[in-house]
């Protein structure tokens, strides 16, 4: 049987923490910031987690589930 591929997107997209939860970066930080306030911009900085809804998902990604 051949090796499972790791998602390589998903790979760069997303780190798994030692108590087994996964971190994610924010969208909407990239471009056309002009607009949005202070408040929101600082709100996006940092490093979230996924969702329990979506921790199956992301681990069948890095071959992890």
């Amino acid at each position: 049987m051949p090796k499972m591929k790791t998602n390589s997107g998903a790979l760069k997209r997303f780190k798994v923490k030692k108590n087994g939860t996964i971190k994610r970066g924010s969208a909407y930080r990239s471009h056309i910031l002009t607009k949005m306030s202070q408040k929101t911009k600082r709100n996006l900085r940092g490093a979230k987690l996924v969702h329990k809804a979506d921790i199956m998902s992301v681990k069948r990604m890095l071959c992890l589930a």
